[in-house]
């Protein structure tokens, strides 16, 4: 039926300092340049063919996008609903900060000021869905965010709560999923 693959971006100052990047728009290092092109080269060797990049808005996803672009030639558009899960009071904080783990515990919560998992898990599955209907003809890369890569598996497959707030996915990491 098709497939589509995510890519988490490259590396940023925030992901090094251990802290919640958000919907805060934070630029990638040195490194997270090289990861996004070493990915495309990747893709490349690999044969993995795609119609086209969806990425987020944030400039850490989108230049992780233009690099896999240019070096495999798969064109690339903005996807505003990938954008990272807004995360209001706690973004800039430690990402295994106590408080925070157990705010990411209530699923209703949007962090004074935030977005909730339900209201993230409600664009990307909607998103999801309209991919899924072109899955025969289409196939996308989608390059995004540990939180979206978190309700993108949750849409392949059943997760407790716990294997949730627990799953993430590396810098520059690809995963393929199945429809």
């Amino acid at each position: 039926m098709g497939c589509v693959y995510f890519v988490r971006h490259g590396q940023t100052v925030w992901n090094v300092e251990n802290k919640i990047c958000g919907a805060t728009d934070i630029a990638l290092t040195e490194l997270g340049h090289q990861q996004a092109i070493e990915t495309g080269e990747m893709l490349l060797e690999q044969g993995i063919q795609a119609d086209e990049i969806l990425y987020s808005p944030l400039i850490r996803a989108a230049e992780t996008a233009r690099h896999i672009s240019e070096i495999t030639g798969i064109p690339g558009r903005m996807e505003p609903r990938l954008k990272e899960q807004n995360y209001g009071k706690w973004e800039s904080t430690a990402r295994d900060g106590l408080a925070f783990r157990k705010a990411k515990e209530d699923f209703c919560c949007r962090y004074e000021g935030g977005e909730s998992m339900l209201q993230l898990a409600q664009r990307i599955y909607n998103l999801l869905d309209e991919i899924k209907e072109e899955a025969d003809r289409k196939t996308y890369i989608l390059v995004a965010h540990n939180g979206i890569a978190r309700v993108v598996n949750s849409y392949f497959y059943e997760m407790t709560n716990q294997e949730y707030a627990a799953f993430g996915v590396k810098n520059c990491a690809v995963v393929r999923y199945d429809f």
